[in-house]
């Protein structure tokens, strides 16, 4: 039995992630973004060990999160799920990347680790020199590669964990609306999949799935200067430092 955080799982994709989990047995605690949204999770699934809260698009309730998270101890896989798309330039960049960026800091190390990014990261640029000055210049695209980058950075510098991107499809959620074209259940089965299975396709690190299978993407992924570059402005603008060795 596995333990599992999923950040943004009051709806969506998380949520059906969730109850999946917790279906299969295993151990799981959810996130929602205020008290209000923490009471409808409660109305919607049973079995959750808890239900933490924290908005996103402010820094010190992301940081105020990774404590709770860690007062509850070690978690064996943590989902970040959590994301906006249809939101103001700052809303994105704030939820979609350093978000992700921050908690993976600052939780304690998981085994394993996976990011949600989508098929439009494909059509993403970096824009590193937009982090600072002209943050409205950044996309729901780009902060899906920067995501990614994460992600490849992390699996790259933690070489005990397993850490993947996963792009679920343009599925029929709130987010991606009511005629989006790709199966609901395989939106969710992928990262159900990472954080639990034992087989050996799923024990890997650094890759992007799509349907639990491994795709290629955006070359600026797998940038290592572009990556450094990255982190480093993210620990700039947060004052969150990763921490290199892996504790």
């Amino acid at each position: 039995m596995a333990r599992i955080f999923i950040t943004g799982s009051s709806d969506g994709l998380g949520l059906l992630a969730a109850k999946s989990l917790i279906a299969q047995g295993h151990r799981v605690v959810l996130h929602a973004r205020n008290a209000g949204r923490k009471e409808e999770t409660l109305q919607k699934i049973q079995g959750a060990e808890a239900v933490l809260t924290g908005d996103f698009s402010s820094l010190e309730e992301t940081q105020a999160l990774a404590e709770q998270v860690n007062q509850l101890g070690h978690f064996d896989a943590i989902i970040h799920n959590a994301g906006v798309y249809k939101a103001s330039a700052q809303q994105i960049f704030s939820v979609n990347v350093l978000a992700p960026y921050v908690l993976t800091c600052l939780i304690q190390k998981p085994e394993r680790l996976i990011y949600l990014t989508s098929d439009m990261h494909a059509g993403g640029r970096p824009k590193l020199e937009h982090f600072k000055t002209g943050i409205e210049q950044i996309n729901y695209s780009d902060s899906k590669l920067h995501v990614l980058m994460l992600c490849k950075a992390v699996a790259r510098k933690w070489k005990e964990v397993y850490a993947n991107g996963v792009n679920p499809g343009w599925v029929p959620t709130k987010m991606g609306g009511a005629n989006a074209p790709d199966d609901l259940q395989k939106g969710y089965e992928t990262q159900v999949w990472l954080a639990v299975s034992n087989d050996a396709e799923a024990k890997v690190s650094g890759r992007y799935f799509y349907h639990q299978q491994v795709k290629s993407a955006n070359p600026a992924a797998d940038d290592t200067s572009l990556q450094e570059r990255f982190m480093k402005l993210c620990e700039e603008i947060t004052g969150v430092k990763f921490p290199e060795d892996g504790k």
